[in-house]
């Protein structure tokens, strides 16, 4: 005979109370509508480390914002200009300029609504967001000209106000080029103990500094050979912006006719034991030139006009020829702008704006020289060092900065250097908030054979000591009602540069 049990079992009853309650509780949470809190779930510069080319953040929610409520309540300081834009639930914020160098940032987002929020009859906000930045480091590089720093490259933390002397002292230092990411350099140099100046050879140098938050950056000053000077002169060179190719003009040592530009790879496979070999660039004689800002082209000064040549295929076959122009002082940083100077019958030189779009529009005229430009990226601005002709009798120059504003074609003359100083030199900050320049003092009554370790100008005038100036820069508008003044930095040196 079978019984059966007309009881509930013990873990029947436990199963039936646990449904009970997650039924009510389910009831509960439908009763009072969505009570989720919106909250940033990703913001892209979080303890990171910026530099100027990057203009953008992105702040990631939880749910649909409602816009209006994020934009008003969203704060940085300190203050950074910019732009919003959204894609569902992405905010970009998109600065008007770059963030100045050495700077820590707070990004704080308060009071902000769900796009729910007003429809559910609630005034529920998001959840208290900080989040935290910094830009790189304000860091300059030079060619020190005081004692143990004596035609050294040596790099100047001006935020940390710390010193390195990156190069060994068996070699002179002639000219540098900053890598993109400001851990390498690549500089041209021949040995303390050879006077020739066409015996030098194309190095690299870690810096130490890390261009990442958290990256261990390489020990600082380790030198590495790129290209030697065995059979050819290596007379100037230039780094792509990318930092993947290097250009240099070139003379055999045996042949004077066999002149001119030669390419290669900047760095080398890891895998592979082989280091890179130049290429010749298979194109007429040039003289001055500079990689284009698309690194896959190089403009060279040729024959009676500037000529742009492709870097791979045939450079006999110029991407375009500009014969009015005789030389490309800059590029802006979109390719988009470029400036030349026109050499014109009566000795005098024009600077033109000219565009990708055919533009051609004169900024200025000068009896004197165009030594160099830079464009502005953080405002419509072109800095130039020109000199003006003060005797025509002796040939004197006198040289001076000034800022154009590119979209109106003011001039505003920023600073006028003594006659004596034609070797100036001059740098604008990534930020484009500084502007370093040098005061060379050449030798007076130098001795007829000089040391082999001496220092020499571009115009081969022997160097005694040499100071470094730090100019702040404004917007024209503000330059205008603004006194500035340059000042003096506690270091000797000469051909400052910023590292980017």
């Amino acid at each position: 005979m079978i019984k059966s049990k007309a009881f509930i079992q013990p873990l029947d009853r436990i199963a039936i109370a646990l449904m009970l309650m997650l039924s009510v509780l389910i009831g509960l949470i439908i009763l009072q509508g969505d009570v989720v809190t919106a909250r940033v779930r990703d913001f892209t510069w979080q303890n990171q480390q910026i530099g100027a080319e990057d203009n953008s953040f992105t702040l990631t929610f939880s749910r649909p914002m409602e816009i209006k409520t994020v934009e008003d309540n969203l704060k940085i300081d300190p203050p950074l200009a910019g732009k919003f834009s959204w894609a569902g639930r992405r905010m970009v914020y998109t600065l008007l300029t770059p963030a100045p160098y050495g700077t820590n940032y707070k990004v704080q987002l308060q009071g902000a609504k769900d796009k729910f929020a007003e429809q559910e009859g609630n005034n529920r906000t998001n959840q208290p967001f900080t989040g935290n930045f910094r830009t790189r480091d304000r860091v300059i590089l030079y060619i020190g000209t005081d004692k143990e720093e004596q035609g050294r490259l040596v790099l100047y933390n001006l935020t940390q106000e710390q010193k390195r002397i990156l190069t060994p002292k068996d070699l002179i230092a002639m000219d540098f080029e900053s890598f993109p990411d400001g851990e390498k350099i690549l500089f041209s140099a021949r040995a303390s103990k050879n006077q020739d100046l066409l015996s030098a050879q194309l190095y690299t140098v870690t810096t130490g500094v890390s261009s990442k938050s958290g990256q261990q950056a390489e020990p600082v000053g380790k030198v590495d050979l790129v290209l030697d000077s065995k059979d050819y002169e290596n007379l100037k060179f230039d780094l792509s912006p990318d930092g993947q190719t290097i250009v240099i003009q070139r003379g055999n040592k045996t042949n004077p006719g066999d002149f001119g530009l030669w390419f290669m790879p900047a760095t080398s496979d890891d895998n592979s034991a082989e280091k890179p070999t130049p290429k010749r660039l298979k194109s007429q004689p040039g003289g001055d030139f500079m990689i284009t800002p698309d690194s896959k082209a190089v403009a060279v000064a040729q024959g009676q006009g500037a000529a742009i040549l492709p870097l791979q295929g045939d450079a006999t076959k110029p991407l375009d020829f500009l014969p009015q122009f005789g030389l490309v002082q800059a590029f802006s940083k979109d390719g988009s702008q470029a400036a030349m100077v026109k050499f014109n019958t009566d000795y005098t030189r024009d600077l033109f704006l000219v565009t990708n779009q055919g533009v051609q529009k004169q900024l200025l005229k000068t009896t004197g020289s165009i030594l160099s430009c830079q464009f502005d990226i953080a405002s419509p601005t072109l800095y130039c060092l020109l000199t003006q002709l003060i005797s025509k009798e002796q040939y004197i120059e006198q040289p001076y900065v000034v800022a154009i504003d590119l979209k109106t074609g003011k001039q505003k003359p920023l600073l006028v250097l003594p006659p004596a100083q034609r070797n100036v030199q001059m740098s604008l900050s990534s930020d484009g908030l500084g502007l370093l320049f040098d005061q060379v003092v050449p030798q007076t009554n130098p001795p007829a054979s000089l040391p082999p370790n001496t220092l020499k100008t571009d115009d081969g005038d022997a160097i005694a000591t040499s100071s470094l100036w730090l100019m702040p820069l404004l917007p024209i508008a503000d330059a205008a009602t603004v006194e500035i003044r340059p000042e003096q930095l506690p270091l000797a040196g000469f051909h400052p540069r910023w590292l980017p």
